[in-house]
């Protein structure tokens, strides 16, 4: 089990950073993911594990959302705002650009390296919400169609659609540097 949570561990804070914007928040989603998982789906088949951990993010991430949206609409009623820099929190580097190189990359490819991610990142923030987590779960968790329904609790149908519009607005948005 310890080596399965391992294994989610970071890819999940990735989904769940991009969902929230805000690295606590992701943290605590995924601790939060990983206990109700442990609680609920110890004793299913270990087969069955990375559809039905994601669903428990998935399901965090939707009462999140929805959380945050009540308190957004609350704090606009009274003229309040809620960001890192009036909280007096120091801005976090991005995981993604503090990564080491150990591609051995030139000046020039790093740089349109990091062009190409700020810009994957910005694709990925105006995809919806179902679009981007089918897209990470299909693309980056690699599971099929099957088990992201399994995990999005909808149609195999939905999880199809989902995907292909995710990867027809990233590609026109990145062109011919998408793969």
């Amino acid at each position: 089990m310890e080596a399965f949570l391992a294994s989610v561990e970071g890819r999940a804070f990735a989904m769940a950073r991009y969902a929230t914007r805000n690295e606590d928040d992701a943290m605590e989603m995924v601790q939060e993911a990983m206990t109700k998982f442990v609680a609920h789906y110890a004793k299913k088949p270990e087969a069955e594990w990375k559809p039905l951990f994601y669903r428990s993010l998935k399901n965090l991430l939707i009462d999140w959302s929805r959380r945050e949206s009540f308190r957004s609409g609350f704090r606009g009623f009274f003229g309040l705002s809620r960001t890192d820099a009036e909280a007096g929190e120091p801005e976090r580097p991005d995981p993604i650009q503090s990564a080491p190189d150990l591609c051995g990359l030139t000046p020039e490819q790093a740089a349109s390296d990091g062009d190409f991610m700020r810009d994957l990142r910005r694709a990925l923030e105006r995809l919806s919400p179902r679009q981007r987590q089918v897209f990470f779960l299909r693309a980056w968790e690699e599971l099929s169609v099957t088990e992201t329904a399994t995990a999005m609790e909808c149609s195999e149908g939905a999880v199809k659609t989902h995907y292909f519009r995710a990867l027809e607005a990233l590609r026109g948005e990145l062109g011919e540097r998408w793969p």
